[in-house]
């Protein structure tokens, strides 16, 4: 599967964010402060989820049937969005 440089950007940012949280655990902020960035990167994780899903689903249609879906982007967007 071809990875998009969007969702390789996305993990990244989303382990950026791991690391803050761990600054902040051995800063001792408090837990909801920690769990307010818990709970944005499962967010951030769950749409990268959600993009690798669909992005694959396209690429395995388009090599089977030997053929181009474009014009899905908008389509992708309510699938990522809805979870």
């Amino acid at each position: 599967m071809l990875c998009d440089r969007t969702l390789i950007n996305r993990i990244k940012r989303a382990q950026g964010q791991m690391q803050g949280i761990i600054q902040m655990m051995e800063n001792d902020k408090t837990c909801v402060d920690i769990l307010t960035q818990l709970k944005a990167v499962r967010s951030s994780i769950d749409k990268a989820i959600g993009v690798l899903t669909t992005t694959n689903l396209i690429q395995t249609i388009e090599q089977e049937n030997d053929i181009k879906l474009d014009g899905l982007s908008d389509a992708i967007n309510l699938i990522v969005k809805g979870i």
